[in-house]
């Protein structure tokens, strides 16, 4: 007979695998059956909808009237400037939420995204092609970037416009792909538990884990309404961190020092699984293991070292505290 509920399992553990600058892996396990689709499919559109980002919303073009217009000596026609301009991923220092910045180009040249940063624009995608000019052009144009969430169409924006400002539509989202994948894990013998992998891509605007926080926040923001009127207390039991490289490798199986058999029985048989438990131990604990001999001992201690640790080392607080709680919870 199944083991009888009063409540569902707390997921216990929460992993960041960070795969280069703009993408990441979110883990978080064990959840039970059905529910890590429950709680991954709403982060992902809050991902998507909820990240904050920066976008043009208008420019100004001197000569240009509206976007079916042209510049003398430029190459690009007005419309195909601004599908350009708006492919470009800018970030505003300074805590600035909107700004209108102004630029000037004088031909020959190529104009790129890296020729539009200044003290308080920087551009995420530097690589990007605006415009091309030839030897007897002259560019002058002023550029609105604004804060915002989501898309806004042009629409929406050209209201609120001064006289000769021509409006963008406005795609402020920095998260560029959200994607979950659900695994089973095993918890005790019931294989059906499920860990939630969530891959995160940004353009560079926030990192991923940045983006993961702001989701969570804004989840959390919108189920407050509830929790006014019904007052649930909800548990702090889920420490929320990133599993660092020498915890992961603390945490690996004695299996990976390559003992001699009789080193390994002698681990095995006093319930010694994780490389961190040795660790953990003095070396006056680990000459006191049930029939553990010198040679042993000392095969022990010498495989640590190879290993990058060594028996009883100081490990500093966070990790020293990070890996008795994860083996504790083992």
């Amino acid at each position: 007979m199944n083991k009888i509920k009063t409540s569902p399992l707390l997921p216990q553990e929460f992993v960041v695998e960070q795969i280069s600058e703009n993408e990441a892996n979110i883990l978080a396990f064990p959840f039970e059956p059905g529910f890590a689709v429950s709680l991954a499919h709403p982060l992902r559109r809050f991902l998507l909808s909820s990240s904050v980002g920066f976008a043009p919303v208008a420019i100004k073009i001197e000569g240009a009237h509206h976007e079916f217009d042209s510049v003398r000596g430029m190459l690009e026609d007005i419309s195909d400037f601004i599908i350009n301009l708006k492919s470009i991923r800018f970030k505003l220092n300074n805590d600035l939420k909107e700004i209108e910045t102004n630029y000037s180009f004088v031909g020959p040249c190529e104009i790129k995204g890296s020729d539009l940063s200044n003290e308080d624009v920087d551009v995420v995608s530097p690589d990007s092609f605006l415009a091309t000019l030839n030897e007897d052009a002259t560019l002058s144009f002023s550029v609105k970037i604004n804060q915002g969430i989501g898309y806004v169409p042009s629409e929406d924006i050209r209201a609120d416009l001064d006289d000769g400002y021509i409006a963008l539509d406005a795609y402020f989202t920095p998260v560029r792909r959200a994607t979950y994948a659900i695994e089973n894990v095993l918890v005790e013998d019931n294989p059906n538990f499920e860990k939630v992998v969530i891959n995160i891509v940004t353009d560079g605007q926030i990192t991923p884990h940045d983006a993961f926080k702001n989701a969570l926040e804004v989840m959390y923001a919108q189920l407050a309404v509830f929790n006014s009127e019904i007052n649930i207390q909800v548990p702090t039991t889920v420490e929320r961190k990133e599993e660092t490289p020498e915890l992961k490798q603390l945490m690996n199986r004695i299996d990976e020092l390559g003992l001699s058999a009789r080193s390994f029985n002698c681990l095995d048989r006093s319930s010694i699984k994780y490389i961190g438990e040795i660790v953990l131990m003095s070396q006056s604990d680990l000459k006191n293991v049930k029939n553990l001999g010198k040679k042993s001992f000392e095969e022990i201690v010498e495989k640590i070292e190879e290993y990058g640790f060594a028996v009883g080392a100081d490990l500093g607080s966070d990790l020293f505290a990070s890996l008795k709680k994860k083996i504790e919870a083992e």
